[in-house]
């Protein structure tokens, strides 16, 4: 979610100019670059300035990319040795030695910006400018009682519209003195707070390396704190690791193998960064060979492999330990990850599992690498692990579900010039689409083919597609029905509809049966009896869970009382050509309207008429209709109940028809579902509770490109056929809708659009009756070695992410929030 700057330069006081005045030890910083071991802060900071334009770190130096002229979007291949993320106490204690700048918040809603540092000994706190003499700008240690972090204090609580725009993650108090006084302090970001909170929580924890009893300065190795559990069992496990690949026990291995290996215990980390890196410290140590000694392999890992935000999280639940015993993991799991029935034993299990250090496994504690691992595991997906398995109701009628459904999936390229390929319904079928279509016409030989409908105009047609074939082998529908036998039902055993367009003559369509009826044997559904009740209406639509395991044929029918092998069917115009109720309207590109291209829809044409073969008609379990049978049942429903005449301006002339005695799926174009939804939301959901709906891409998507599905799922559509070979934003969301219920491609819809009495409309405003509303809090945190954007230019080119979260709905639902930008920063980057 977006949140406000904390830092921003409105909060800082007039009082309290914005500028540090020269000193000789350090320079200002607000980011998490640490000193190396053997370079004073003077030469520290030229070095830093001088690096410019700089590599990805958790956080930038402002005033270092002021001096190099601004932020740059490229930058160079080597990094400083100096820069390195937070991984232990002694980082954050580095840190806050070399100083950040703070926010300082008065009880009388005063802010001051200060440059806060940590003593070389680690015994005092300091900060200036300050009116104060440098004796009383500071804070002793020892007289810290507490660190609280968030908005806790008085302070805060009492800076009522200056508190609101301060970051809660940003902010912090130490609690000091003998009558607990509080300062309150907020960062320019919430890993600076972190690393404040941790290395003064240390100190609290371990009072005798205050005031250099620990040795608290930089030497040789760096600055000497104590070692915390958790951190000699990483460094055990590090070293363990090391002497398994050390063969000769020199205590060096080769840099080929140290990379190996490192790339073994982080998976998911680039080769080429885990080379760089100890490329980087071979020349800052001038070495003349390439080999890696031990403590060069830990430094390589723990800079590469730690996640700073998992790292301030273990802090904060180990007290200072660095490492998670059951009881602490326990905690963690019922508090933090909300997880109910958690037990000791299931802790246990969790640490044998994730826990790479064999003496962590042995006492029962989980280190940072293990935390690391749990929480980037599947278990801790946002995905509900119920979902994953088939957990819906498959016992309702057909009606009552969304089905995935593909659209030409078999085209390549575009629509009209697309060659049939068989890959397409593979992939279609592997991803779990319940509903395939098929369009076949006439093929020499007698055998039809795969392909697409051109249209009425036949001799067009078979010119066109005689032209690709000399290019490309057709495909025969017979060869299409293996395949579909083939993979049906190996992602889901729950029915799948082919949906059969044709153009073919009768005696085609025969073979075309006879195909089916081999192909398919007994997986081919075709009810026993016409399905209708006493009253010549059609019986409810049969259960996924009745129909598993079958094959059902969807396409246009005979009449019941046709006897003769032949017969007329009225084939209406699928496509924008055929006008029908769009008649006359000016419609632009979906997705090109910038254009200001304008196509005007045809006068509609007669229905055209099509010899059906009663062989392929009694195969047929669901037959095809247009629109007119959505007209034609709402018609009837406001005569029954008195509210309008049949016909009404929408729906000109509409006649009033019977219903048909057998299963129907209405098939409707895009534009046309869409005004549907618009103008009659009620009179849709209400035909959808008993007939099967169908929702095509417009014509004018010549590009394969897709719809927004959410705007017919919320009208109750169920068949939203989609590109399946066209990836992007609409696909995504088709495919977060059906990869719930086990991705098996049937998805219950809403109680209010299954129950036979109720209302609902998929253009509701606030709230739905009967529906009590509910709350989605989200909170985005990090990320993890982010990919650069396909397309990206300079290799040294680094990225600025940032997480939006939509949220699609109806449209008392729909909502957009986006975090904060991670300035070059795609390593780690965090959005709090």
């Amino acid at each position: 979610m977006s949140e406000r700057d904390a830092c921003a330069d409105g909060l800082c006081s007039d009082a309290a100019p914005d500028y540090i005045p020269p000193r000789a030890s350090r320079g200002r910083r607000s980011g998490v670059i640490l000193p190396a071991a053997a370079q004073d802060a003077d030469t520290f900071l030229q070095e830093s300035v001088k690096a410019a334009p700089r590599r990805s770190s958790i956080i930038k130096d402002p005033s270092v990319q002021k001096v190099g002229g601004g932020r740059k979007k490229t930058v160079s291949f080597s990094s400083m040795p100096s820069e390195k993320k937070v991984s232990s106490a002694a980082d954050c204690l580095a840190f806050m030695q070399g100083g950040c700048e703070l926010k300082k918040i008065r009880p009388n809603s005063r802010v001051y910006c200060r440059f806060y540092t940590l003593d070389p000994d680690l015994s005092c706190l300091r900060w200036e400018p300050s009116k104060k003499d440098g004796e009383r700008a500071r804070l002793d240690v020892s007289t810290m009682r507490e660190v609280r972090t968030g908005k806790s204090t008085e302070t805060f609580l009492h800076n009522g519209p200056l508190s609101e725009q301060l970051a809660e993650e940003a902010a912090f108090s130490i609690i000091h003195g003998d009558d607990y006084q509080s300062l309150d302090l907020v960062a320019f970001s919430a890993d600076v707070a972190n690393i404040w909170v941790t290395g003064l929580r240390y100190l609290l924890a371990h009072p005798s390396i205050i005031g250099g009893g620990g040795g608290g300065v930089f030497g040789e190795g760096g600055l000497v704190v104590e070692g915390s559990l958790g951190g000699k069992m990483r460094s055990d496990w590090l070293s363990a690791e090391f002497a398994q690949v050390d063969e000769d026990g020199y205590g060096i291995v080769s840099e080929d193998v140290a990379v190996v290996t490192i790339c073994k215990l982080c998976p998911g980390i680039k080769e080429t960064k885990v080379r760089l890196r100890f490329k980087e410290i071979q020349r800052s140590k001038e070495k003349l060979t390439s080999h890696v000694t031990c403590e060069e392999f830990q430094e390589a890992y723990c800079e590469l492999c730690t996640r700073p935000d998992v790292y301030f999280l273990l802090v904060q639940l180990s007290k200072d330990r660095e490492c998670l015993d059951p009881q602490d993991l326990r905690l963690f799991l019922e508090t933090e990850q909300g997880l109910s029935l958690v037990t000791t034993e299931g802790c246990w299990e969790l640490l044998r599992r994730y826990e790479p250090s064999a003496q962590g496994r042995e006492k029962g504690l989980l280190g940072l690498d293990g935390l690391t691992r749990y929480l980037q595991s599947s278990e801790c997906h946002l995905f509900d692990p119920e979902q994953l398995e088939v957990c819906q109701d498959m016992t309702m009628p057909l009606s009552h579900y969304y089905i995935s459904t593909s659209y030409r999936s078999y085209l390549l390229d575009d629509q009209v010039h697309g060659r049939a390929d068989l890959g397409g319904l593979i992939k279609a079928l592997q991803s779990g689409c319940r509903c395939v279509e098929l369009g076949v016409t006439d093929g020499p030989e007698g055998e039809p083919l795969l392909g697409v409908d051109y249209g009425p105009d036949i001799s067009r047609q078979h010119h066109h597609h005689h032209h690709h074939y000399q290019q490309h082998t057709p495909i025969t529908i017979r060869s299409a029905l293996e395949v579909i036998n083939k993979y049906a039902f190996l992602t889901s055993q729950y029915p799948l509809l082919v949906y059969l367009c044709h153009r073919c003559s009768p005696a085609q369509q025969r073979t075309m049966a006879q195909h089916l009826k081999k192909v398919f044997g007994s997986r081919l559904y075709t009810p026993e009896a016409l399905p209708v009740s006493l009253g010549g209406r059609a019986t409810t639509l049969p259960t996924p869970e009745q129909l598993k395991g079958r094959i059902l044929l969807v396409g246009k029918k005979l009449s019941p009382d046709q006897e003769s092998s032949e017969g007329e069917v009225s084939e209406e115009e699928e496509e924008i050509g055929g006008g029908g109720t769009l008649a006359g309207r000016r419609m632009t590109i979906p997705g090109e309207e910038d254009l200001g291209v304008v196509l005007v829809v045809p006068p509609p044409s007669q229905p055209r008429k099509l010899r059906l073969h009663k062989e392929l008609s009694d195969l047929v379990a669901i037959a095809r209709t247009a629109s007119r049978s959505f007209y034609a049942q709402r018609a009837n429903h406001r005569l029954a109940q008195q509210h309008s005449p049949p016909s009404s301006p929408s729906s000109p002339g509409t006649p009033m028809l019977p219903e048909p005695p057998y299963w129907t799926l209405c098939s409707l174009g895009e534009g046309e579902a869409g005004r549907l939804t618009t103008e009659s939301p009620e009179d849709l959901v209400m035909f959808t509770k008993r007939s099967l709906t169908r929702v095509r891409p417009s014509s004018v998507r010549l590009d394969s490109s897709n719809p927004n599905p959410q705007g017919y799922w919320k009208g109750g559509l169920q068949l939203v056929a989609l590109n399946q070979q066209t990836p992007g934003a609409m696909l995504d969301i088709n495919r977060g809708r059906f990869s719930q219920n086990g991705g098996c491609g049937y998805v219950l819809r809403p109680a209010v659009m299954r129950d036979e009495v109720s209302y609902f409309s998929a253009h509701t405003q606030g709230c739905v009756p009967g529906v009590p509303p509910q709350t989605l809090r989200i909170k985005v945190i990090s990320a993890h070695n982010l990919p650069k954007p396909i397309g990206s230019a300079a290799k040294g080119e680094v990225i600025d992410p940032y997480v939006v979260l939509e949220l699609h709905g109806v449209p008392a639902d729909c909502a957009e929030q986006r975090t904060r930008t991670a300035a070059q920063n795609q390593d780690d980057p965090l959005f709090r």
